[in-house]
C-alpha cells in the first residue's frame, strides 16, 4: 500500500508540472500538497528526490530555491500512468493552478541570484523570463554582499519598472547631446 501511495504522489507532481509551461519551486509544489492535506512535508521531499533520481523531473537551484520542470521521460511516464490519478485530484490541481496562475508565474519569472566573483566583489544576476525566452538577463558587479542581498530582495518588486525604464532609455533617442535620458 505504501508503494502505491508514493507512486500516486509522484504522478501527482508530474501532472502538476505538466500543466504549466514554467518551472515551479519546491515551495509551490509542497504548498499545494500540504494545503490540500494530501501528505506531509517529508514525504513530499522524498517523492521529489525519487523523481529527480529517476530523471522524471529536473531541477535548477537559484538563491536557495529549487525550480522543477518535468522532463520528456516524465511526460512519457505520465502518458502511460496518468490514468492512476483520480479525476478529483486532477481537478484539485487544475483549480489550484487556475486560482494561483499569476502568482505562481510571477514568483518564478524573475529569478535573481548572486555570487562572490573575487574577495569583496559580488555579481548579482537579475533575470526576467517569459516561457522559454529571456526578456532580460542583467549582471551587476556590486561592492558588498549586503548590496547583493538588497538587490536580490528588491528585484521581485521592482523588475517591471526597471525593465520599462531600460527599454525607454535604450530605445528612445537621447534628449540632449550629453546622452542623458
Amino acid at each position: 500500500m505504501q508503494n502505491d501511495t508514493m507512486t500516486l504522489y509522484k504522478l501527482m507532481i508530474l501532472y502538476f508540472l505538466d500543466q504549466v509551461d514554467y518551472p515551479l519551486t519546491n515551495a509551490q509544489i509542497s504548498g499545494f500538497l500540504l494545503e490540500q492535506e494530501y501528505t506531509n512535508y517529508f514525504t513530499i521531499q522524498q517523492v521529489i528526490s525519487d523523481l529527480l533520481d529517476a530523471e522524471l523531473i529536473q531541477s535548477e537551484t537559484i538563491r536557495n530555491s529549487s525550480y522543477f520542470r518535468i522532463t520528456e521521460e516524465g511526460k512519457n511516464t505520465l502518458l502511460f500512468f496518468g490514468d492512476k490519478i483520480s479525476d478529483a485530484i486532477k481537478e484539485d490541481i487544475l483549480h489550484f493552478l487556475r486560482e494561483n496562475q499569476h502568482k505562481l508565474r510571477a514568483e518564478v519569472s524573475t529569478p535573481v541570484d548572486y555570487y562572490e566573483q573575487k574577495k569583496g566583489e559580488f555579481i548579482v544576476r537579475c533575470r526576467i523570463l517569459e516561457r522559454d525566452s529571456k526578456l532580460l538577463d542583467l549582471s551587476l558587479a556590486v561592492p558588498s554582499e549586503e548590496a547583493a542581498i538588497q538587490i536580490c530582495n528588491s528585484w521581485p518588486k521592482q523588475n517591471q519598472d526597471i525593465y520599462a525604464k531600460l527599454l525607454k532609455w535604450l530605445v528612445k533617442a537621447p534628449s540632449d547631446p550629453s546622452g542623458k535620458p
